[in-house]
């Protein structure tokens, strides 16, 4: 085999990519991976991993500023947003060296450069406009992932107008903010700045934030948001913009018709993601593309055979666990091994504002019109003896369950730390766990998990602490 010849080439270094390159490395293939800009891709470098450091930085702020319902004291607490912004990078760069030492400890080989297919199983690859070489692999897996969606007239122009890009790396906090956009990007940003001390205004064109979550579980949301001081604007949109030196003027109009304006020092644009679709060749292959992804099926398949799709490009949910676990399916199918085909209801979903939010599942709303007959059980975060020690006595989990056979459809959680307890309802619903089964499991105590037991005794009438 030539060194210009794999088993496999993935298009894309991002958590799908590099995952699914060190699965197929130890299934035995010889493989490459083409990568133009960070290994570890949006999520690592400029997403998942260094907006968490700036919600944690804001967390300790907002306990800092809480300290005396603890017994503590904190005089005039304060912050070098130059300070927080360098701890973030500095959390993605580390973790951009562990993906780089990973790929290399496995014998995965690095292309650096802009892949693009050139038909099946050739890829060309550029840098900076100068060809480096064609590949050749029998089986090629395109993993280009997602960049921000623009709003037309509503562009990111990175300094009055920021993409997450830019919502990453302020040069200074803003005073007034203002948030285009309540999914899990929009309403985490909004979260970090109203936490540190910006005045944030969010808007969302749907009738609720959060939309994709459970409708109970986002109204908590927002009643703790605003009980916090943020502003939200549901069923409304930006309609215009107006730039100044340092302050950009937004036009907003109700679904009744009503405008308003709203001046604000920054506006966030974080109106959902699209996928990279362009000049990466697809047009060479009988790749089928639908609302800016890819076509491809449960194991990554699409419909040129020996290419195959995962993550971001090949549709919703988002996810980087999703892109995740997509490939390494797709890998092991490419392998021969009897694998089960990705099930998105058994994906989780977490947003990491205060309150966090996490979910699995069908909502209450979607098993009903998918007709089952549901037995629904909640337990609030009040009747726990570990969040009220914690001082986070604000919060629900829900379960819902087909009341025929009593299997999990379900689970939606509000409060703190819950992005940590969706996975034992995922593991659960994974297993094909009964009613029965988790009101037998033993949790222990004083934990917040109590309450995933408790909400499952609530359904079927039998809750203790509530």
């Amino acid at each position: 085999m030539s060194e210009n010849a794999f088993d496999l080439i993935i298009v894309g270094a991002g958590p799908g990519g590099y995952v699914t390159a060190i699965r197929a490395a130890q299934l035995g293939m010889n493989t490459a991976i083409v990568e133009e800009k960070h290994l570890g891709g949006i999520c690592l470098n400029w997403g998942c991993i260094p907006t968490k450091a700036l919600l944690r930085t804001s967390e300790i702020y907002h306990y800092m500023h809480n300290a005396k319902d603890y017994g503590l004291s904190v005089e005039n607490p304060g912050f070098d947003i130059a300070a927080v912004v360098k701890r973030s990078r500095t959390v993605s760069r580390r973790l951009n060296q562990g993906v780089g030492h990973l790929l290399k400890k496995n014998k995965v080989t690095v292309i650096d450069g802009r892949g693009r297919l050139n038909g099946p199983g050739k890829v060309d690859v550029t840098k900076d406009g100068q060809a480096v070489g064609t590949y050749t692999a029998k089986h090629v897996i395109v993993a280009t992932g997602a960049r921000p969606r623009a709003l037309p007239g509503i562009e990111p122009d990175g300094k009055l107008i920021w993409s997450y890009f830019e919502a990453l790396v302020p040069e200074e906090m803003p005073k007034s903010l203002l948030v285009i956009g309540s999914g899990a990007i929009g309403i985490e940003f909004a979260s970090f700045y109203h936490t540190m001390g910006a005045d944030v205004t969010v808007v969302e064109v749907l009738d609720r934030i959060m939309p994709v979550e459970d409708e109970e579980i986002s109204k908590l949301a927002r009643k703790q948001m605003e009980k916090q001081g943020m502003k939200i604007l549901t069923g409304a949109k930006v309609t215009g913009i107006a730039k100044s030196a340092d302050t950009v003027t937004a036009t907003i109009e109700t679904a009744k018709g009503e405008t308003q304006e709203i001046t604000a020092d920054r506006v966030i644009s974080a109106v959902g993601v699209q996928g990279n679709i362009e000049d990466i060749g697809l047009e060479t292959t009988k790749i089928k593309t639908d609302r800016g992804t890819i076509v491809a099926d449960g194991f990554g398949r699409t419909d040129e055979p020996g290419v195959y799709a995962i993550g971001d490009v090949s549709g919703p949910p988002m996810l980087a666990h999703k892109a995740e676990h997509e490939g390494v399916v797709c890998v092991e199918k490419i392998a021969g091994i009897d694998s089960h085909p990705l099930d998105k209801l058994k994906i989780p979903g977490c947003t990491y504002c205060q309150p966090q939010v996490a979910s699995v599942g069908l909502s209450e709303t979607a098993a009903k019109e998918a007709g089952y007959d549901v037995k629904v059980g909640k337990f609030p975060f009040v009747g726990n003896g570990k969040a009220i020690a914690l001082g986070e006595p604000d919060g629900l989990v829900k379960t819902v369950f087909d009341a025929k056979t009593g299997q999990l459809l379900g689970a939606h959680m509000v409060g703190a730390e819950v992005t940590e307890l969706i996975q034992g309802y995922v593991v659960a619903m994974g297993l094909e766990t009964t009613e029965e089964d988790l009101m037998h499991t033993v949790f222990p105590h004083p934990t917040l998990s109590e309450m995933m037991h408790e909400s499952v005794l609530d359904a079927y009438g039998r809750v203790i602490h509530f």
